[in-house]
């Protein structure tokens, strides 16, 4: 039975589509609308399953929803929401799958009129690849959805928006948009621009043989800079805590071998080694 009678969703690339996809694959709404400034990609998206129907105009395409997706890159989030809250009718929900929460959540709860419930999230899901083109139904199998709860946020719109992840068979946690920054700022926004900077420091040219271990660390550094630059930005305070962090990590290792100290040098390594192996692997997306 579908969770509700209409479903818009505010971009259609990787994120965006693959969550049209799932949701008409499992049924949770009876229209799925998408929207999207290029004509071809509402077509690609029709023709693949991912809408019911689609329009370049974010007025007419948000208009009736009871739930509104904006899967758009961060810094066009709030802009969005503003021009999106004229015309979502009253008891509508919207939420966000920006990969930070902090500002976005802020300005949400602070700009937008009160018939309109808003709660932030965040599916952990994803890969380097970016567009409609990557889009897939699968893309949210077995992954993880962060939703955020201020003292503002609505109980029942939360239990909403994590009944609509739940039902794409997604795990869903809770937790504030502080929270969710410093966790993302340490296990995704930082190990993403390590990968761009151990990419820069390649020397000798693209053509040479390359170790898969080079291949697995800076897989990440083919995102696309227009949707990371952003990011990075607008999690800067807990970024630059993760990069403190790590600063004060590499010295310990760069003083230990340039010391030639055996010791030290295998005493981080295995710290190191036993936290990574508590990690399971499947945990990770």
């Amino acid at each position: 039975m579908p969770l509700c009678n209409r479903i818009t969703i505010v971009g259609l690339g990787l994120i965006g589509g693959s969550l049209g996809m799932a949701a008409k694959r499992r049924h949770l709404a009876r229209h799925i609308v998408g929207v999207s400034r290029h004509a071809a990609t509402l077509r690609q998206a029709k023709a693949r399953g991912a809408i019911t129907t689609g329009t370049t105009r974010l007025e007419d395409g948000v208009r009736g929803a009871d739930l509104v997706i904006l899967a758009t890159p961060v810094d066009t989030i709030v802009p969005l929401a503003k021009r999106a809250a004229a015309s979502m009718r009253a008891g509508s929900v919207l939420t966000d799958v920006g990969s930070t929460k902090g500002a976005i959540v802020a300005a949400l709860e602070r700009s937008l009129p009160r018939r309109i419930s808003v709660v932030g999230g965040h599916p952990i899901a994803g890969s380097e690849a970016c567009g409609f083109a990557a889009a897939s139904p699968a893309l949210f199998d077995g992954s993880t959805c962060i939703l955020t709860r201020t003292t503002s946020t609505d109980r029942h719109t939360l239990q909403r928006v994590s009944r609509f992840w739940k039902s794409l068979g997604v795990r869903v946690i809770v937790m504030s948009p502080r929270d969710h920054d410093r966790l993302l700022a340490n296990t995704s926004h930082l190990p993403h621009l390590l990968a761009y900077a151990l990419a820069q420091t390649l020397e000798g040219g693209s053509t040479r043989p390359m170790p898969q271990s080079f291949l697995d660390m800076t897989r990440v550094a083919k995102s696309h800079p227009e949707l990371w630059d952003d990011i990075f930005l607008s999690n800067r305070p807990a970024l630059l805590a993760a990069i403190a962090r790590f600063e004060r990590e590499w010295r310990r290792l760069r003083t230990a071998v340039a010391q030639g100290n055996r010791q030290k040098l295998r005493q981080c390594l295995a710290s190191a080694y036993a936290k990574r192996r508590a990690i399971k692997d499947s945990d990770a997306s």
